[in-house]
């Protein structure tokens, strides 16, 4: 708490009222203790050898589903020290372990994009009420601890709550880029669009399976199962998107 003695004021200006110049002081100090609230510290690198991602969505091919639709996978977020966590599993949000094997495309997001409000008052965002009506947050991690509750009271289910609701969850929380209308579609859509392979062997993992996959129906079956491979990847594309902009309720964001 900064005082200001009269005799300090009184020495100042004489033609300033004092109530004006106590007034300046008390908005310099918010000002000042604003710039303290929000400020970021730095994150380490990414270091894939250890599995840290800092600050990131994660992706990795699921077994048998990607096998048949490469573009399907687990994805999780990462915390400020770089641990992920993903919803795999119902009514449990793991963490540092990520389910389904190692990551094998990551995007780093940018903490300077997120609506952090100390209060109602704060938010840098243009979404403030439904902001604060969703659920805000203080940190990134905070954010990320208030969605892993939620979830601890979900059912997991491929179809319609998976990893993918958990991290848009955990995006509308930090309001991230602006937007509160982050859901699964646009969760793929950001990690295909922005992504990075972690290394060479990230991409023959996960695309190596379907490509034998692949392969092996051609040679067996030949062209018909082509069009059934195609048909059921357009079936699983046509479920998430009707779920997500035209039955809102069937599906968790």
């Amino acid at each position: 708490m900064v005082i200001v003695h009269d005799q300090e004021l009184h020495r100042s200006d004489p033609c300033v009222p004092i109530m004006d110049r106590k007034q300046g002081y008390d908005i310099e100090l918010m000002s000042s203790t604003s710039k303290v609230d929000h400020e970021l510290w730095p994150l380490d690198g990414i270091d894939s050898k250890n599995s840290k991602f800092p600050c990131c969505l994660v992706w990795t091919p699921l077994p048998v589903v990607s096998w048949l639709a490469p573009f399907i996978g687990h994805v999780g977020i990462c915390r400020e020290d770089g641990a992920v966590l993903d919803f795999s599993v119902s009514n449990f949000v793991n963490v540092d372990g990520f389910a389904f094997g190692a990551a094998a495309r990551y995007v780093q997001l940018d903490r300077e994009k997120c609506c952090f409000p100390p209060n109602m008052s704060g938010h840098t965002c243009k979404r403030g009420y439904q902001h604060s009506e969703y659920g805000t947050a203080i940190t990134w991690d905070d954010a990320l601890r208030s969605s892993a509750r939620n979830f601890e009271h979900k059912s997991y289910n491929l179809f319609t709550c998976n990893s993918h609701s958990f991290v848009a969850d955990c995006l509308n929380r930090l309001c991230y880029d602006g937007s509160m209308d982050w859901n699964m579609i646009t969760v793929v859509a950001l990690v295909i669009i922005k992504g990075h392979w972690v290394n060479n062997m990230s991409i023959i993992r996960s695309f190596l399976p379907s490509t034998v996959v692949l392969c092996l129906g051609l040679v067996s079956v030949g062209w018909p199962f082509l069009v059934g491979l195609f048909s059921f990847s357009i079936l699983l594309m046509g479920w998430f998107l009707l779920g997500t902009y035209c039955f809102k309720t069937l599906l968790e964001r």
